[in-house]
This record gives structure tokens, sequence and C-alpha cells, in this order.
């Protein structure tokens, strides 16, 4: 076993439940923004939808797999991506679609049935990839990769809070109009402040490990972004809509990654490590790409 793999992060079980909580909020503030009829929007015209979902739930972790098999990192390290591959969009890429002058329509579409789909296909990925991945290392030997546990996981910090913010939105429409922008807004605050928590009891880890920063995220992120972009291109996608695929493949939901380690892998020091520096890493390249694609004005194009 490497060095980095004995590595375990600490925190405490009250930060542990503000970073639940976080998150929660996060989520609920995305479906702020989401009405049932953006759903039905997938079924009358799912080809954009379908190839940006295939591309975040197969594509991308099929790529993390083959890339971890190439760079032979830390099994923690090569977990840690798994993860972060198997994970859905991130909560920020809708504002991100839409500042991008992207599919707004098409993003929020994805990134509910995304969130919904995470049930099932974040532990189905993980369990399969990570398996499939981890048999040759002793690693396997120390954790089980189970399922339903993930898939509860999901459920409560995702499904729960979607469901509660698309209640909100139609009961109580005003309301709901009036905290959509603050919360979009906010949204990065709070992650910044998820990530900080995460990271702040444990500093010295990351500063002796920072060469993953500079190179397996960085590399693991513009991989997600050009994956996106050219399944999209690859299927003559209209300009909008690639765009928005692109984002939301490569804005991934690493704090949700946060939690599963630290309530499925006891903080595995690799994992952590890697889905805190995501954190930081797509927000950085979101915002550059999406102020790039800002100034590059396109026709939108509806789902």
């Amino acid at each position: 076993m490497e060095e980095i793999d004995q590595v375990r992060l600490h925190f405490s079980p009250a930060s542990l439940q503000l970073m639940n909580a976080i998150l929660g909020l996060i989520v609920f503030g995305v479906a702020l923004g989401m009405k049932v009829s953006d759903f039905t929007k997938v079924f009358r015209r799912p080809k954009a939808a379908l190839i940006g979902l295939t591309t975040q739930f197969l594509i991308f972790p099929a790529l993390t797999f083959c890339i971890a098999q190439i760079l032979n990192p830390a099994p923690s390290i090569a977990m840690g991506m798994i993860l972060i591959a198997s994970c859905p969009g991130g909560n920020i890429s809708n504002f991100m679609t839409q500042y991008a002058r992207g599919n707004a329509a098409l993003s929020v579409s994805m990134s509910g049935i995304s969130t919904a789909a995470a049930t099932i296909m974040t532990p189905l990925n993980m369990a399969f990839w990570g398996g499939l991945y981890l048999r040759k290392h002793e690693l396997l030997k120390e954790f089980t990769l189970d399922f339903w546990d993930m898939a509860m996981i999901i459920f409560t910090l995702l499904i729960i809070p979607t469901i509660v913010g698309l209640w909100v939105t139609a009961r109580f429409p005003d309301t709901a109009a009036r905290l959509k922008k603050p919360m979009q807004y906010f949204s990065i605050i709070f992650f910044a402040v998820f990530v900080v928590i995460a990271t702040a009891s444990n500093w010295d880890y990351f500063l002796e490990y920072y060469y993953i920063f500079f190179s397996i995220v960085i590399l693991h992120n513009l991989l997600s972004l050009i994956s996106g972009y050219s399944l999209a291109s690859l299927f003559r996608l209209p300009e909008a809509d690639r765009r928005a695929i692109t984002i939301e493949v490569g804005i991934q939901n690493s704090g949700l990654g946060l939690i599963i380690i630290f309530n499925e892998f006891d903080g595995l020091g690799g994992m952590a490590i890697v889905a805190a520096a995501w954190g930081i890493q797509h927000i950085v390249a979101g915002l550059t790409l999406s102020s790039y694609w800002r100034r590059r004005q396109v026709v939108g194009s509806e789902i």
C-alpha cells in the first residue's frame, strides 16, 4: 500500500453535518430554477439530453478508468477520480451555462435528470469501475463498495432537496423567483465554504500532495470538458447545446463526492484530496470557459 493510501483525513461529526446541510441548501437553490415542464421537454426532443447524460454517466467514467490505467496513480487517487466521474453535474453548472450563452433549458433538464439518475448510476459506476480497477490492489480488501449506502446518501442529499425546491416553485412562484438569483450566486460562496471546511483541518496533507492538483486533477477536468464538447460535436448538435453539455459534464458534484468519501471511505486521503482539488479546479475552469464563450454570441436552442 502506498503512503497516500494510508492517509485518513480527519473530519468532526459536526463538520460533516454542516457539509450535508450546505449541499442540501445548494441543491434546493438549483431546484428553485427548475419546473416539472423542464423534464417533459426532454421527452419531446431527447437527443441532446441523451447525448449529454450518456457522456456524463457512461463515456466519462470509462475514459477515467482508461486514464487511470495509463497514469497508474496510487489506488486511492484513482478511486477519487472514478468517484468524481461517477457523480452528477455540479450545482453551479446552470449558472455557468446561462452565463456562457448556452442552452440553459438543456442544462437545467440535465441537472435534474442526472441528480435523479445518480441514485443508481453513481454507486453503480463506482462499484463497477472501482471494483475493476482495485481488483489487483489490497485497498479493495479494506473497503466494500456498498451500492445501497451510497444510493441512500444521494437520495437524502440530492433528491429530497430537489423535490422540495420544485414544490416551492410550483406552490410559491413569487417567492421562488425572488430567491432564485441570490441562491445561484450564493451557491459559489457556499461551495467555497464547503471546500474550505473539508481542507482546513488537513492542510498539511494538501500541501504535501499538491502535485495531484497540478497534474492529475487538471488533466482529469480537461478530459471531462473535451469529452462533453467532442461527443456533442460528433452528433452535430447546435452550438448552444454543445456549450451546455460541455459544462454539465465538466462541472461535477465534487461536494457530493466529499460527503460519500467521509461517510463510506473514512476520509481516505487520496480520494478526499482529489475531490477537494476538483472543487477548486472545476470552478476555475468553468468560469474561464463560460467567460470566453460569453464574448462569442451564439443563437440559443431549446430542447
